[in-house]
């Protein structure tokens, strides 16, 4: 925790929404703060410096693909991750955990680890906390996570209790040997945070959580949701957990990210985000607007000169409309996925830059009443409309 520290500025007076600041060795960054996914130490079609451009604070490393391409020891040579890909301001590297466990269909678990195929080539490896943590000390990221073992819904009590069992057996190791490696090495810039597991059982979320904060990570992440489970029983999960967190410490929501659930769950106390969906879905055609998503491909955009949201002030809604955006994905023009990824990362920035604005002003349920209500609306007829009136098409 030497190089680590979080503060809390703001505590909404009307909701668990607060704005706080982590200091890393590589930077500040203002909570609550969204990470765009660089899995393999690119957010795709971005470089860094589109990412500073649209005002990413801090974005996410993948631990398993990493490994296994390029590896880590070539990525420690280079100097760690942030030399590696020119990006200077603060990385987080999950475990790999989830990947080893979405991407094998075949993987053998033990209180040792977790034995594995490489997606890649079929080969065997095994991941042990403390493998995990060599790997991640050499990416040399500002937070890194234990390894653990997710659920997914539906899952039996039993093997819950199970894979809850290993998580936290896992963490002790996990802090263990960062703590012996950092004494080795000499290097305390690493905070290390750990993962409240227990899929959708309640008394399992607790034991996790209790377990956890008397190890005395500097952050916990809540893990193991949004897979599967009813949206009901995530946000249930997300409450219980973060009221067993320390106040003083940050919390991670894992894999969230449609807007809705990011400014409920900020509502709820949560400070990080992460999720593909932004990248993702703009690589696919599909775009987030103030109105919800715009589907750019679809054919009333052809002669549709405005942008993909007239308020937006990202580069492409500055510089480029929704007819020629169209024309390039309709074209096959591999740009469009550059130019679409920062709109929508753009819109997932302003997000948490007016989240915290409103949490600042004590006004955040307020806020978050009218995002909701403007989001849900039918996004391309409203949008249409509030576009051509403004622009003339």
């Amino acid at each position: 925790m030497d190089n680590f520290e979080f503060k809390i500025i703001k505590k909404d007076k009307n909701s668990n929404a607060r704005v706080g600041v982590m200091k890393t060795p590589h930077g500040e960054v203002n909570t609550p703060v969204f990470m765009p996914v660089g899995t393999q130490a690119s957010v795709k079609t971005l470089s860094s410096e589109d990412l500073k451009e649209i005002g990413a604070e801090m974005i996410l490393g993948n631990t398993y693909h990493l490994y296994l391409r390029p590896g880590h020891q070539l990525v420690e040579k280079a100097g760690g991750l942030h030399k590696f890909m020119s990006w200077d301001r603060p990385i987080l590297t999950d475990s790999g955990g989830f990947q080893v466990f979405s991407l094998n269909s075949l993987t053998k678990t033990s209180e040792e680890g977790v034995r594995f195929q490489s997606h890649l080539d079929g080969s065997y490896h095994l991941f042990t906390p403390e493998k995990v943590m060599e790997i991640e000390h050499a990416l040399g990221a500002d937070i890194i996570m234990c390894l653990d073992e997710p659920v997914f819904y539906p899952c039996s009590l039993e093997q819950a209790e199970k894979s809850n069992k290993l998580t936290l057996n896992w963490a002790k190791r996990c802090k263990e040997t960062h703590e012996e490696i950092k004494e080795k090495d000499g290097k305390h810039g690493q905070a290390l945070f750990g993962i409240i597991q227990g899929g959708t059982y309640p008394e399992l979320r607790k034991h996790s959580a209790e377990v956890l904060t008397k190890l005395d990570f500097p952050g916990y992440a809540v893990g193991g949701l949004s897979l599967g489970e009813p949206k009901s029983n995530t946000m249930e999960m997300v409450d219980l957990s973060v009221s067993f967190i320390p106040d003083e410490k940050p919390r991670y929501l894992m894999g969230v990210g449609t807007p809705e659930d990011i400014v409920d769950s900020i509502h709820r106390g949560i400070d990080m985000f992460d999720c593909v969906l932004p990248t993702r879905n703009a690589r696919n055609a599909s775009l987030f607007t103030r109105f919800g998503k715009l589907i750019i491909k679809n054919s009333e955009y052809a002669d549709d000169f405005s942008p993909i949201d007239p308020e937006c002030h990202c580069s492409t809604c500055r510089n480029y409309s929704r007819a020629y955006l169209r024309h390039l994905f309709n074209t096959g023009e591999i740009s469009v996925m550059r130019l679409t990824t920062i709109h929508s990362l753009y819109f997932y920035m302003e997000l948490m830059r007016k989240a915290r604005s409103a949490i600042l002003s004590d006004n955040y349920l307020e806020w978050k009443k009218e995002f909701l209500e403007k989001y849900q609306t039918t996004e391309r007829e409203e949008g249409n409309q509030i576009s051509q009136n403004q622009f003339g098409n």
